[in-house]
């Protein structure tokens, strides 16, 4: 997916700075996020995520830096920011004692909506979401997958322009979790700004626009998925001959490859950017060597973020043990 790069910007910060006594937890990050797009916050354990999180969303103040949301500043008008964003936390606020369309009207109650518009809100949801046949059943009958988007449709009765969602799939078992990730691509088609962590590498690759590694509090790399991925070494165009006198002329033009005789392939380093590969093609003709297949290779996110941080994924704290926390809207 791309995004524009002259689109207004939802979210913009600077110099976000946050410490608990000598626990230094944001050391004075600057985020820019285009409206309409999938922004993702990775990191491990102790990076500085959640912090971030609940600065922008105005559930904790910063120590200093400025942020603004919606066009509107963090601190000064913070009563205006909590009415363009929604939060869904990692944990559900559905509550089980209410069917499906109860939840969805008590969220447009709590926005101080009109009777007749919170029904027709409720309906729209219950619709968009596939829930109409589940409306009148208690939450508590509920799966996996339906919770989460009852949970992200109760977030979205206040039609909030950003939406900040902690882990929206984690849980789901692949299927709800692929639902999950169409429903998300819809909200941003709409002109929703998503602001994403995850403890699934594979879903930032997936849905974001922009994705920020945070380590120690501080940003150690910022881009696309595919930019990212090119700062690893390791990546490599793979070459696949039919039999071994192509292999061998062309081992002996791409002198750094590394041939193998078995598979009758070639694997020449490579940063996976269309002008090695048009390089690489290059070679080819001139030399009227005939590869019979061309496959790029590049590290993948799990790649970047254990070289990044020196640390696995696993640290994250989406991987140890959960305890119970408020989820805020």
């Amino acid at each position: 997916m791309s995004t524009s790069t002259t689109a207004p910007a939802a979210i913009t910060a600077l110099g976000l700075r946050k410490s608990y006594g000598d626990k230094v937890v944001l050391d004075g990050i600057d985020l820019t996020i285009p409206k309409g797009s999938i922004f993702a916050l990775l990191g491990p354990n102790g990076a500085g995520k959640t912090t971030t999180v609940e600065i922008l969303s105005t559930l904790i103040a910063a120590d200093s830096g400025k942020a603004q949301i919606a066009g509107y500043d963090m601190v000064e008008q913070a009563e205006r920011v909590r009415k363009s964003i929604g939060v869904t936390g990692q944990f559900s606020a559905v509550d089980n004692l209410l069917t499906a369309e109860e939840n969805l009207m008590l969220m447009a109650d709590l926005n101080h909506l009109p009777k007749a518009e919170g029904r027709r809100r409720t309906a729209d949801l219950l619709e968009r979401f596939d829930l109409t046949e589940a409306a009148k059943k208690t939450a508590a009958t509920f799966s996996g997958g339906m919770r989460r988007k009852l949970d992200l449709a109760m977030t979205l009765v206040a039609a909030p322009g950003i939406i900040f969602l902690d882990e929206p799939t984690t849980g789901l078992d692949p299927r709800s979790r692929r639902i999950m990730w169409d429903l998300i691509r819809d909200l941003v088609r709409q002109g929703t700004t998503i602001f994403l962590t995850t403890q699934y590498l594979e879903e930032a690759d997936q849905l974001a626009d922009n994705i920020a590694l945070l380590d120690h509090g501080k940003l150690i790399a910022e881009g696309t998925a595919d930019e990212l991925k090119r700062l690893i070494p390791g990546g490599h165009v793979r070459l696949q001959f039919a039999d071994a006198a192509q292999l061998a002329a062309a081992a002996s033009v791409f002198g750094v490859a590394t041939s193998d005789e078995e598979s009758l392939t070639l694997q020449i380093p490579s940063d996976g950017s269309t002008t090695n590969l048009r390089a690489i093609l290059d070679v080819l003709d001139t030399t009227e060597v005939h590869a019979e297949s061309l496959t790029v290779h590049t590290p993948d996110l799990d790649d970047v973020f254990l070289t990044l941080t020196g640390r696995p994924k696993t640290d994250d704290p989406a991987h140890l043990p959960h305890q119970p926390k408020e989820s805020a809207r």
